[in-house]
């Protein structure tokens, strides 16, 4: 990290708990459909596997192909009571912003230390997330002022660029600031942001444990992996972290 100019976050699991939301929407979603289809049950596994990190529709097939079945991929407009990709997608969506409705959503407090600390020590930040919902979750959690660049999966949908495990979001951020892919730290928690990471040459790719399981992470491509990020909070400002890259 002695070249680091610049944070990207992952938002969902990274800087907010939202995974969890996200978690207990998808099991909303696919235990009456799988069950309704007589395929093996959904579980948290799952998620982990085959959903976590990934756009929304990307996770609907995803996980519908693990059970062998296929549904029409329908239009983003498509109500959430239609069985196609789309409709499927959004019926979770649904779930997910009734229970953020409800419960509301703050930061890790672990996260927003590491955050303060690294914008104290000159580095630029930005959040990238595969969610529809980055804009709202950011609001809700009071993070949306923080950050200047987001690119969620609006932003992503409207430049035409490829979700993760591709690198593509994750080179845009680093470009709008103005950073090369080397001089950037990916912070991720799912199995697909670390391999995105991997995938962009990224200076470092720093994974957050919070329930894949540190090896699903190493073997996913990343560098080191923490179970909190005020972990690193003794290296800000050391030789590790420094806007500059000259040993402090």
């Amino acid at each position: 990290m002695l070249g680091a100019r610049g944070v990207l976050f992952d938002l969902d699991g990274v800087l907010t708990p939202t995974a969890e939301v996200h978690m207990s929407a998808w099991s909303r979603l696919f235990t009456p459909f799988l069950e309704s289809k007589g395929v093996r049950a959904y579980t948290d596994a799952d998620y982990f596997g085959y959903i976590d990190g990934k756009p929304r529709y990307d996770g609907v097939r995803s996980l519908l192909a693990s059970r062998g079945l296929t549904v029409p991929d329908g239009d983003p407009t498509d109500a959430p009571e239609l069985e196609t990709v789309c409709g499927l997608g959004n019926r979770k969506n649904k779930a997910f912003n009734e229970t953020l409705a409800e419960d509301g959503v703050s930061p890790y407090p672990g996260s927003l230390r590491f955050l303060d600390a690294v914008v104290a020590a000159g580095l630029q930040v930005a959040v990238v997330t595969s969610s529809l919902n980055g804009e709202m979750v950011l609001t809700a959690a009071a993070l949306r002022d923080r950050f200047e660049i987001v690119v969620d999966g609006v932003r992503a949908r409207a430049e035409k660029l490829a979700g993760k495990p591709a690198p593509d979001t994750y080179a845009f951020a680093g470009e709008l600031l103005g950073l090369t892919a080397a001089q950037c730290v990916v912070v991720e928690d799912a199995e697909s942001g670390i391999q995105s990471g991997r995938a962009g040459d990224f200076g470092l790719v720093l994974g957050v444990d919070r329930g894949v399981g540190s090896h699903v992470l190493f073997e996913a491509g990343a560098d080191t992996v923490v179970t909190d990020l005020d972990e690193l909070l003794p290296l800000i400002g050391s030789t590790v972290l420094t806007p500059s890259g000259v040993r402090a």
